[in-house]
């Protein structure tokens, strides 16, 4: 099937008597008539099966910090090809990226791009990787898979920035795949998930368990505190403590600022206050490797070596100010290992954002 076609063959799926279909990537099961799209918006019925309908095509890229993701505990310092499509399997009343993921006007205004291709921009620009982000690539997974093996062609990393909401199957294909993932953990409490975001906690954490530990993929996660609904001392100590037991220590944890957009304009934003209490918190739980994002604090975004303490890689925002390890990952002054995926590290990407127009690459 041609790229440039608007209905790509969809896995995961199966039919149902009374002539719709089931669509079984994700706990929305979303069942479909012949025209219907599911909640996401790009996975439809049509002609009796399932397809994708953004499959080749994005709503852009660019280079990016791979910091920006965030991941900060893999290969520091280097640059990311990241881009997204359209649409999204969560409801998320405060979503950050609303204009791309509830786009229903994207088809026209794509940017069309191969796999393969996008693997050789990534190499062209020197981009260690190439992130899924913008939106959630779990929905449109058959293209971020085909394309992570096009980047392992080329030696490129794959990464996903997701939240995580996939069912068992297609999670084990997917997360194959990937060599590094952030998930979002939005809260830690049932009532949220729901009301706020259409979905279900334990869903989310059952593949923030897998991943982690059935998986070779590289884990962060990224928790973003929205005052007066998930940034209590009580819920931020749950949700640490739930990380610690269940994940480990060296998962890292970013708190990450909230600011009022979409749908919920009335929450204020959080203050830095705030970022830096569930800081303290996770760490005093035994959390090894605890960010704060959205907002200037450089403790907050530097990398400290759990056994001497010392600051082994020193950030502001998006910039590397002095970079303490080994190639392998070793504290240059106590020799101990860091968690993470390192690097022979060399001058850093910086902040840089960097625009790329893919259809011009392909002329």
């Amino acid at each position: 099937m041609s790229i440039h076609e608007s209905a790509y063959p969809a896995r995961w799926w199966h039919a149902l008597e009374d002539g719709r279909i089931q669509c079984d990537l994700c706990p929305r099961d979303c069942k479909l008539h012949e025209g219907q799209r599911g909640a996401c918006f790009v996975r439809a019925m049509r002609h009796g099966k399932l397809v994708l309908t953004t499959y080749g095509r994005s709503s852009g890229f660019c280079i990016d910090p791979i910091e920006k993701k965030p991941l900060y505990n893999f290969y520091p310092g280097s640059s990311v090809l990241s881009f997204g499509t359209a649409g999204c399997n969560l409801a998320c009343k405060f979503c950050q990226n609303w204009d791309i993921s509830k786009s229903r006007a994207m088809d026209t205004l794509m940017d069309a791009a191969s796999p393969e291709a996008i693997a050789k921009a990534a190499v062209a620009r020197h981009s260690r990787s190439v992130a899924f982000t913008y939106n959630d690539p779990v929905i449109f997974a058959e293209y971020a898979m085909d394309t992570a093996d096009a980047c392992h062609a080329e030696g490129i990393q794959a990464v996903a920035v997701t939240a995580g909401y996939i069912h068992a199957a297609p999670r084990r294909e997917f997360y194959a795949k990937m060599d590094a993932a952030n998930i979002d953990l939005k809260a830690f409490t049932e009532a949220f998930y729901f009301k706020l975001c259409g979905g279900h906690l334990q869903d989310v954490l059952d593949t923030l368990v897998y991943v982690h530990h059935e998986t070779a993929c590289w884990l962060e996660i990224t928790t973003l505190l929205i005052p007066g609904h998930n940034d209590s001392a009580a819920e931020v100590t749950q949700l640490s403590q739930w990380v610690a037991q269940e994940l480990g220590p060296d998962v890292p944890l970013h708190f990450s600022a909230f600011h009022p957009d979409y749908k919920l304009l009335g929450a204020p934003p959080t203050p830095a206050a705030t970022l830096a209490r569930a800081r303290r918190i996770a760490l005093d739980q035994g959390l090894h490797y605890v960010y704060i994002g959205n907002v200037h604090d450089r403790v907050g975004d530097t990398t400290f070596c759990p056994a001497c303490g010392k600051a082994v890689i020193q950030r502001d925002w998006y910039e590397i100010l002095d970079y303490q390890l080994t190639d392998d990952g070793h504290c240059r002054h106590c020799n101990a290992a860091i968690a993470g995926r390192y690097g022979h590290y060399e001058q850093p990407f910086g902040a840089r954002r960097i625009p790329v127009r893919m259809a011009r690459e392909q002329a």
